[in-house]
């Protein structure tokens, strides 16, 4: 890493950057109320309001959202005539899974093999306290050279939009020049990258319903329509036979033209078990970052443990789909709909309740912020060169942003690179990225402020 005073500026602030992340780590801010105390995103929401105080933020407020949640903001004032950036994270975390599969506890941040454990660690804690990390450093180095806008969301991982919709309510509030969301990652560990397109999302609940109560599966099973079997049919008719995602009337053949992702490390990566093979067809970076893909996240049935020998009256599932820039998520959630009423099996009813949604997004990188951003990373990275990805998961918040402010620039950096797991068990970041990222992101806005200047 640079061994300029900005840079042991930035190291030496990682022991704060540890002690702030494991206190924010310790939230169960799963923003699902049914799960989690809704006390624990508000004392999430609370602590980062007095983190933005005690740094000199002005206007910090706690913004009551339509979803529900809260979202925090401040505003830090610059040099007069300087620009504005925003710097986007959010708080809010994925639920821990199985936490008996955590080898620490998942909501205390744990140092193991040189990385720091913990839900929301990568996704995206660590990216507020990236944030904070860089302005910090500045201000000991001739201070911050621009206004500076925080918004921190607290709903991200459910996608239902509060923040978006405050945003289109309140289209001044973020107004910025140029906007940072520290919500992606790296393509690996020690590759300085920035994500060029986002898939967007939609997420429905289907309920299928065949009979008006269980039944006696020996009494009458075979003649009896088994809703749990109808569900399993629907959710089948969404994949062809090599798993490629089949939704009737959607694009699924596109092609990514830029960073290749090898199949080998992809496996890696993935922890693909020896022996089970990958799913689609093209590439993998064809997959992942230019074609839909629908996933089931949970379905309702019974546990083997425990079950009875019934035929069901009735079963859902959760069922996420991914789709790439140029479709429209609106359009991709109707065909999605009529296909899952379409492939409902011997009559049995079906609802298709829609819970989330966000549209793709696509940068321009040949913005001139993408000039600064790659000087800034070359010296972070010890002359590594900027690569450009894409990324398969979702940021709803960044084609609102784009809509609202269509002459702004929209960067994504973040800690989420794959060794991090987000997610998934023992999500991880690395320190390492942390430290250079933060120095990364104060080199920008010194060298963004000089561009425009």
């Amino acid at each position: 890493m640079s061994d300029s005073p900005l840079a042991h500026t930035v190291a030496s602030l990682q022991p704060r950057a540890r002690t702030e992340l494991a206190e924010l780590v310790a939230f169960k801010s799963v923003a699902d109320w049914d799960q989690f105390p809704r006390s624990e995103s508000e004392a999430a929401a609370n602590w980062i309001v007095d983190a933005l105080r005690a740094d000199g933020f002005q206007d910090v407020a706690l913004l009551d959202t339509p979803d529900g949640t809260q979202s925090v903001y401040g505003y830090l004032p610059g040099p007069a005539g300087a620009p504005t950036v925003l710097l986007y994270a959010h708080y809010d975390v994925q639920p821990p899974l199985d936490e008996a599969a955590w080898v620490s506890p998942p909501f205390e941040l744990t140092e193991r093999d040189g990385r720091w454990y913990g839900r929301g660690a990568a996704d995206c804690k660590g990216g507020l306290i990236m944030h904070l990390t860089a302005l910090r450093a500045l201000r000991e180095h001739g201070g911050i050279p621009v206004n500076v806008k925080v918004i921190v969301e607290g709903s991200e991982e459910q996608g239902t939009g509060g923040l978006e919709q405050y945003a289109t309510a309140h289209p001044e509030l973020l107004a910025a020049d140029t906007i940072v969301i520290g919500d992606t990652g790296n393509f690996r560990a020690g590759t300085p990258t920035v994500t060029a397109t986002l898939r967007g999302m939609t997420l429905v609940r289907v309920r299928v319903d065949a009979l008006e109560g269980n039944l006696h599966s020996g009494q009458f099973g075979g003649a009896a329509p088994d809703a749990l079997a109808a569900l399993i049919r629907i959710l089948d008719s969404l994949r062809a036979e090599d798993g490629s995602t089949t939704v009737n009337g959607l694009a699924a053949d596109a092609s990514w033209e830029g960073l290749e992702y090898p199949e080998e490390q992809f496996r890696k990566d993935a922890k693909v078990l020896d022996g089970v093979g990958l799913i689609g067809s093209g590439s993998v970076a064809d997959r992942i970052w230019a074609r839909p893909a629908v996933t089931v996240l949970g379905i309702d049935c019974p546990p083997v443990i425990g079950a009875t020998p019934s035929v069901h009256a009735g079963a859902r599932a959760l069922v996420s789909l991914r789709v790439p820039p140029g479709t429209d998520s609106a359009e991709a959630t109707k065909l999605l709909a009529a296909h899952v009423e379409n492939a409902a099996p011997w009559g049995a009813r079906v609802q298709v309740e829609q819970i989330g949604q966000g549209e793709a997004f696509r940068a321009d990188t040949g913005s001139p912020a993408y000039a600064s951003m790659a000087s800034a990373m070359r010296e972070a990275y010890d002359g590594a060169e900027m690569q450009t990805s894409g990324m398969g998961g979702s940021i709803p918040l960044c084609s609102a942003l784009t809509g609202l402010y269509p002459d702004a620039e929209i960067l994504l950096i973040g800690l989420s690179e794959p060794e991090a797991q987000i997610h998934a068990v023992n999500e991880s970041v690395s320190p390492q990225e942390l430290e250079r990222l933060s120095l990364a992101e104060a080199l920008f806005l010194q060298r963004y402020a000089e561009s425009r200047a």
